[in-house]
């Protein structure tokens, strides 16, 4: 079978990085798997790509599109370079807002001072309102 070079953790972080999630699939809020089948020619290169199992939106091509960019070390038997079929499974995960950081500060205020109470009873006040003519 053909190899990607630095493995398969390499190939997993190759998708990773090159992956944009469809806008699309984003305001749908879609997620899931996309399986791809396609051929490693003899010389490593990706051809005849094809899902198998997708969930639209935008997701099938974008699996379609990542995949093509990839570049195997081409596999041979006994010497002979082959063609080999291969299938991966592309993971759509929405992206998680990132938690909101609080901060706050604590301060403490000097403790404000009643008014004094007046005493009841002590001054009054009287008003005169005239409406009209007084004559």
């Amino acid at each position: 079978m053909p190899q990607y070079p630095g493995g398969s953790e390499a190939l997993r972080k190759f998708i990773d990085s090159e992956l944009r999630y469809p806008d699309l699939a984003l305001e749908r809020m879609i997620e899931g798997q996309v399986h791809v089948s396609y051929t490693v020619s003899n010389e490593g290169h990706v051809e005849d790509v094809e899902v198998v199992n997708g969930i639209g939106h935008g997701c099938d091509e974008e699996a379609i599109r990542v995949i093509s960019l990839l570049k195997y070390a081409p596999a041979d038997n006994h010497g002979v370079k082959v063609r080999s079929s291969m299938r991966t499974r592309i993971n759509f995960r929405l992206p998680h807002a990132p938690a909101p950081v609080l901060n706050y500060t604590v301060t403490s205020e000097p403790a404000k001072q009643k008014p004094a109470i007046k005493p009841v009873g002590g001054n009054n006040y009287g008003y005169t309102i005239t409406f009209g003519d007084n004559t």
